[in-house]
């Protein structure tokens, strides 16, 4: 005899929801074989309901629930109305059931005997040959995975017919366990079929398939509307972490629970490097709250231990093994979608011209090749251990000063990254830098060309003018390690920039570049703000809120590494000086803020010497050399009415961006050196410009030249016209032109630099009688004043920080009867160095250093050490006490502060990882941002093709796709990553779907 069938349709109000709702209930009244009565559970205002004929025809009752009722609730309301015997058929709102669905699912109950379950096979509402569910599996860490989710009906999943578990809607459960199999309130609404599966297999039953019965359902979730994606992720993890500790032996409970911690934190990093941080928040959600929820666990525990009556085991040949998830999760072949765009860094020339710069820099910078140290200009050396350059770049005790305590710059962490390049000696790491710097810039210029242009000639050519850029020579040879750096990283930045839209991997490498580039450039953060802001402005006109959030991130890390100096510097009143150049402040030549040092700037020269041709030609004729960088900027220009003159106009936008922070920065003096205000270098905007620049002057060559020949030689002129521009910069080393010097490894005595080995903290106090007849005083401390212990904090100061040393420094050279040294050995202090001024000394700086040494051969309590090249040294008798460590406020607040930069950055980090996925989703779009419409295809024409020009491909549909492809906006999810690019794994079914 057929079994008795109550429906029980659990729905949720609102006009979409009604019209599906009327739809199941059309569905149910044209079964071939009618449930015996229909119940109809309201989450929400029930009064549309009971006012529809349509609905109150079919169903014998309806029943109003809260509006946050779950379905596993409202199924539990409609229970006490289910008569004895009756088996209990689960639907929803979006479930309709096909007309045959219900007579096939009780004729497979009928000739299963060991079925306490049957499931139909669910399909899409619109396309019913796409399967939403067919049988539902798990790991064996619990996870659900789905058997057939995702493909297209072609019946090669009808033979089955045995499944651990099944999703809830549609669902037939007998009659004689519908007591013992209720659906579990804990589960939040996820995996609510897979936990009745288990449950029932447990109980001797078992889940039985039944693919000839179909139900056409929306892939949302059980009667639920659509959720935002955190809300699914967050229920979807919790009930897993709920049946872990439902299902695992009592012994072992406690130490699941205590694994829930560390594992959000293991997965949020998987999380992060699958490019999947949405999913981090609902992870830590997940986690505790299942750790409180000790009542809904014994609650599930004892459910499941009153129907038991067999072994865990049992359901164990049901599972997914962790090669076959592996095979289901593989993304697999074919998702470039048919197009791959290919670097070609070898075959395009790119490798030879970095080879090339690798000679040319060897040429120019050979005799430095044998210093252990560089030195000269902005250079100082760096600490002699990984572990002290790290601590130099945390916030407490500064390496400066006497008890000055406050943040790092984050200029500090550039190079503590440098210095762990080259461990044995980190100071080593910046003559590799200088060395390495030629090959480096043209890569990162090649690398930045491949989002502007597919020529491999035009990226060789970007490459060269890159790295010939006047304002990177004039770091080099002046000595600026802060300008260097910004004129490496930038086009990296421009390279991931571009496309932090599009994935969440270029999105977390743009923001680490960002933080890079305005740690060693401060300057530049309001230029790169503004075109932040331009780049949010562009992506959200195209409707692509997904991109819009990948491009939000791209400042929080910099923002987490500033933030406390911006505190710092506000609670002072000082606000601009967090725009001061980093590292060590040098008065070195630099354009000044007059009407000829502008017209530097706008040539592209940050300094009045215009990259060393005011020594070759004289002050007079040097400026007329800016007439050689004229036609790349003619180039450039040329960009605005190109093809792609969205591109050009933005790239112009970006050089117009650096061009006034260079104009700026002149203007603006917020750091001193030994009581001399420096204005900030220009150099740094003039890089930006640079870059702007040389990628409209692309796009010019790449669209609006379109004869070969032509192109050929306007970028040959352009090229020529820069490498002769370059002559002076890069003989200047040889012509000894240049600030680099050998050393010093300590600007310390070495009879201090041995006592302070291993950067012990051994204080020196560092006199300096000035030219105007005043005294410089300055406390160092370890072996030697270090780069990255130069702090913005003191170079911007104009009131004292720390303790005042200034009295007692003054006092030490006068008359005034006093113990000295024990005062000094109080405050650390183990040494005192009469230092002379660099440079030309005066008549008074020369009498004062005379009477100082004086002074202090009568102390008693001081033993001169000895006369050196640094200048006279001075040692303490009294035992000098140890610096004061941070007070229990200061710790905390550097715990804090340490903490967050660590999270974010690390966060960061993990998101720029590139995996497989990431790389293919990657190829499968043209490396080229902003292609024109109508612009053609360009591919190689061989790999042998000299020059690097290509010619259009000769399928205009093919070539129509490839340029629009990144032009036109898209609604739609972006294959940005594994999880993204396929829809075998679940997050890229959820993206699909």
């Amino acid at each position: 005899m057929p079994a008795r069938v109550h429906a029980i349709i659990v729905a949720r109000p609102g006009s979409s929801a009604r019209a599906q709702l009327l739809r199941t209930l059309d569905a149910l009244r044209s079964q071939t074989t009618p449930a015996a009565a229909i119940t109809l559970v309201m989450c929400g205002d029930a009064a549309s309901a009971r006012e529809s004929e349509a609905v109150t025809s079919t169903v014998e009752g309806i029943i109003q629930a809260r509006g946050n009722t779950s379905f596993a609730d409202a199924v539990e309301l409609a229970r006490p109305r289910i008569l004895e015997g009756s088996a209990v058929w689960l639907l929803a709102q979006d479930t309709a059931p096909h007309p045959r669905a219900l007579e096939r699912l009780i004729g497979t109950l009928e000739r299963s005997p060991s079925a306490a379950i049957v499931a139909p096979k669910l399909v899409q509402t619109d396309n019913d040959r796409e399967i939403v569910s067919l049988g539902v599996s798990m790991t064996t860490l619990g996870r659900s995975v789905e058997l057939a989710g995702g493909e297209l009906d072609q019946g090669q999943h009808d033979a089955s017919d045995d499944a651990l578990g099944a999703d809830i809607r549609g669902m037939l459960i007998r009659g004689e366990v519908r007591d013992a199999l209720r659906p579990d309130p804990a589960l939040a609404g996820a995996d609510l079929g897979l936990d009745l599966g288990v449950r029932a297999r447990l109980g001797g039953g078992r889940v039985v398939l039944a693919p000839s019965a179909r139900v056409s359902v929306s892939p949302d979730g059980p009667g639920t509307p659509p959720t935002a994606r955190g809300r699914r992720a967050f229920a979807t993890r919790l009930a897993q972490l709920h049946r872990r500790l439902a299902y695992a032996r009592a012994i072992s409970v406690p130490l699941h629970w205590l694994t829930l911690l560390p594992l959000a934190l293991w997965r949020s990093m998987a999380d992060l490097i699958g490019k999947r941080p949405e999913a981090v928040a609902p992870e830590w959600a997940a986690a505790v709250t299942a750790m409180f929820r000790f009542g809904a666990i014994a609650r599930s525990r004892s459910r499941i231990r009153s129907f038991r009556t067999s072994s865990w085991s049992s359901i164990a040949p049901l599972r997914v093994s962790s090669s076959d998830l592996r095979r289901r999760l593989d993304d697999g072949h074919g998702s470039e979608g048919g197009a791959v765009s290919e670097l070609r860094f070898f075959s395009g020339g790119g490798a030879w011209a970095v080879l090339g710069a690798l000679v040319v820099s060897i040429a120019t910078f050979t005799t430095i090749l044998a210093w252990p140290v560089l030195g000269g200009g902005a250079l100082l050396p760096l600490r002699s251990t990984v572990g002290a350059l790290w601590n130099d770049a945390a916030w407490g005790l500064r390496g400066l000063g006497v008890d000055v305590v406050g943040p790092a710059d984050p200029f500090s962490g550039v190079l503590a990254v440098l210095g762990s390049l080259w461990p044995a000696a980190p100071s080593f790491s910046l003559v590799l830098l200088w060395v390495l710097a030629l090959p480096l810039a043209v890569l990162g210029g090649w690398f930045a060309a491949t989002r502007v242009t597919d020529r491999a000639g035009l990226r060789i050519f970007a490459g060269i003018v890159w790295a010939l850029a006047p304002t990177f020579l004039t770091a080099l040879v002046d000595g600026r390690p802060a300008a260097v750096l910004v004129h490496l990283l930038l086009p990296w930045l421009f390279h991931a920039g571009a496309v932090a839209h599009r994935s969440w991997g270029a999105a977390g490498a743009a923001s680490l570049l960002f933080a890079a580039v305005t740690a060693c450039a401060p300057s530049l953060a309001p230029a790169l703000l503004l075109l932040w802001v331009v780049a949010l402005g562009i992506t959200l006109a195209g409707a692509r809120i997904r991109g819009a959030v990948r491009l939000v991130w791209v400042p929080i890390p910099a923002v987490a590494l500033f933030a406390p100096l911006v505190v710092w510097q506000l609670s002072r009143g000082d606000i601009l000086a967090v725009l001061a150049d980093p590292g060590s402040i040098w008065a070195g030549p630099q354009a000044a803020a007059d009407a000829a040092g502008r017209l530097a700037l706008a040539s592209g020269f940050p300094s009045g010497d215009m990259a060393g041709w005011a020594t070759w030609l004289g002050l007079e004729l040097a400026p007329w050399v800016g007439v050689l960088l004229a036609p790349l900027a003619l180039l450039a220009l040329a960009s605005a009415v190109a093809p792609r003159w969205r591109a050009g106009i933005t790239l112009l936008l970006v050089a117009l961006c650096g061009l006034a922070t260079a104009f700026l920065a002149v203007g603006v003096a917020v750091s001193f050196a030994q009581g001399t205000p420096v204005a900030i270098w220009p150099g740094s905007g003039l890089s930006l410009a640079w870059i702007g620049v040389t990628g409209a002057a692309l796009v010019t060559l790449d669209t609006a030249v379109t004869m070969p020949r032509v192109r050929v030689l306007s970028a040959a002129v352009a090229g020529l016209a820069i490498a002769v521009c370059a002559v002076p910069a890069l003989a200047a080393v040889h012509a000894d032109e240049s600030e680099l010097r050998d050393g010093p490894a300590s600007t310390l005595p070495a009879y201090v630099a041995a006592q302070a080995g291993a950067d012990r903290q051994i204080g020196t106090l560092v006199l300096t009688p000035q030219n105007d007849g005043g005294l410089a005083t300055e406390v160092a401390w370890g072996g030697s004043e270090t780069l990255s212990a130069q702090t913005t904090i003191l170079s911007t100061a104009t009131e004292l920080r720390g303790s005042d040393l200034t009295t007692l420094a003054v006092d030490l050279l006068s008359a005034r009867d006093f113990d000295a040294a024990d005062e000094l050995a109080r405050t650390g202090i183990s040494y005192v160095l009469l230092a002379q001024v660099s440079g030309e000394e005066s008549d008074r700086a020369r009498s004062l250093r005379t009477a100082a040494v004086t002074s202090l051969d009568q102390r008693a309590g001081f033993v001169q050490a000895g006369s050196t090249d640094r200048g006279v040294l001075y040692r303490l008798e009294a035992d000098a006490s140890p610096r004061a460590p941070l007070s229990t406020a200061q710790q905390a607040t550097a715990r804090l502060v340490i903490t967050v930069q660590l999270v974010l950055v690390l966060a960061a980090l993990l998101l720029s990882v590139p995996t497989r996925a990431s790389r293919r989703a990657a190829r499968a779009r043209s490396r080229i941002v902003g292609r024109a419409p109508e612009e053609p295809l360009v591919l190689p024409r061989h790999p042998e093709d000299r020059d690097g020009a290509a010619e259009p491909h000769g399928d205009p549909e093919v070539a129509e796709t490839a340029a629009t492809a990144d032009a036109a906006p898209s609604d739609g999810p972006e294959p940005d990553a594994a999880v993204e690019a396929h829809p075998s794994t679940e997050q890229g079914e959820e993206e699909r779907r």
